[in-house]
C-alpha cells in the first residue's frame, strides 16, 4: 500500500486543487452522463438507419437488464467472500506484525 500524506491522498498522485474541473464535474456526475452520450448517439444513428430495430432495442434493453441482474448480484456476492476469505487468511500477518506507527 502506498504511502499516504496529510489529506489521505497517494504520494503518487498530487491533490486536486480547488478549481480543478475534473474534481468539480466528478462531484457534479459529468463523467457520468458523458459515458452515456456515446450509446445515446449510437441509437440515434440506428433510428436513422432502421427504425424498427432502434424501437426493438429500446423495448427489449430494460427486459435484458432485468434478466441479467440476478447474475450481477451473484458475482457481488462471490467478490464478497473472496475478499472476506483474503482477510482472514490475512488476520494472522496483521496480528504479527504489531500496531502502525504514525
Amino acid at each position: 500500500m502506498p504511502k499516504r500524506f496529510a489529506g489521505g491522498y497517494p504520494v503518487a498522485l498530487p491533490a486536486p486543487a480547488e478549481n480543478d474541473r475534473l474534481s468539480r464535474s466528478l462531484a457534479m456526475g459529468w463523467v457520468s452522463v458523458m459515458s452515456v452520450f456515446p450509446g445515446l448517439i449510437l441509437w440515434l444513428i440506428l433510428l436513422v438507419v432502421c427504425w424498427p430495430l432502434a424501437l426493438l432495442a429500446l423495448i427489449l434493453y430494460p427486459l435484458v437488464w432485468l434478466v441479467l441482474l440476478p447474475f450481477r448480484l451473484v458475482g457481488i456476492s462471490v467478490d464478497a467472500v473472496f475478499e472476506l476469505l483474503g482477510a482472514i487468511l490475512r488476520l494472522p500477518a496483521r496480528l504479527l506484525r504489531g500496531p502502525r506507527s504514525a
